[in-house]
């Protein structure tokens, strides 16, 4: 019996959805149930995955199948705003999570360096942490992550300087940035911020799990707003599916071992 947990935000949800729903090697997968979670799991379902739903960790227990199981809390994305925020939020999570699962797949990268040491950071969880990998070091962020790295990142900022970058979680989930609860700017104040950094365009980063024209249609409003155009580059699963399979066969070899 092995257990992977999995500890992302909200703006991941589809892709981990997605990753979940696809891999044949999962016996089960039960998700934390909340309002941070209920997009995952509105995803999985459609994906025919019925995740068995807890209210607490103190409520899971993993059955009694050889195969893999997975157990999965999902984050308010406002946690993105302030580093230490976001590090306090990862270490209790990985800390509550570490004594019911064998290894802990991220989904985050450095987050402006906020997880430039994942395994110290972490280590009071107890169990091997897995952070997406851009060749030798962290993805920078969801971003990096599905537009394939730093190098076409830094690409498409050189291409246009003042981009804003719309991978499918972000098509569903802008608006979040002008509430309150979430976010530290009004409408007002960005579009001023916006113009005084000369951006121009949202590039729209499509993968699997949600098409270019839905996600053009979730940001209408948006580049309205602000005086957007949209733009495309097709984005990739390839390298969350590496983090994942890595997090994988080390806990399988772990358990041969054993």
């Amino acid at each position: 019996m092995t257990v992977l947990g999995v500890i992302t935000c909200e703006i991941l949800e589809l892709e981990f959805a997605y990753l979940l729903a696809k891999d044949p090697d999962i016996f089960g997968v039960t998700v934390l149930e909340d309002r941070y979670s209920l997009g995952m799991i509105e995803a999985m379902e459609k994906d025919h995955l019925a995740p068995r739903r807890i209210p607490i960790l103190r409520g899971y227990t993993p059955s009694q199948s050889q195969q893999l199981e997975v157990l999965v809390r999902v984050l308010e994305l406002a946690l993105h705003n302030r580093k230490r925020v976001l590090q306090e939020g990862l270490i209790k999570a990985a800390r509550e999570m570490g004594r019911y699962v064998d290894g802990i797949v991220l989904g985050y990268g450095l987050c402006g360096n906020a997880l430039q040491n994942p395994e110290e950071l972490l280590a009071d969880a107890g169990v091997p942490v897995f952070i997406p990998m851009d060749q030798d070091h962290p993805v920078d962020d969801c971003v990096g992550l599905i537009i394939g790295g730093r190098e076409c990142y830094y690409q498409e900022q050189c291409n246009v300087a003042g981009t804003f970058f719309m991978i499918p979680g972000w098509t569903r989930h802008w608006k979040k940035l002008f509430e309150k609860e979430y976010g530290r700017f009004d409408v007002e104040f960005t579009r001023r911020i916006f113009g005084l950094s000369n951006y121009e365009r949202s590039l729209v980063i499509p993968n699997p799990t949600l098409s270019a024209d839905k996600m053009r249609q979730n940001i209408e409003e948006f580049n309205q707003l602000f005086g957007f155009r949209t733009e495309l580059k097709p984005g990739s699963l390839d390298m969350l599916q590496k983090s994942w399979e890595t997090a994988k066969n080390y806990l399988q070899k772990n358990a041969e071992v054993e």
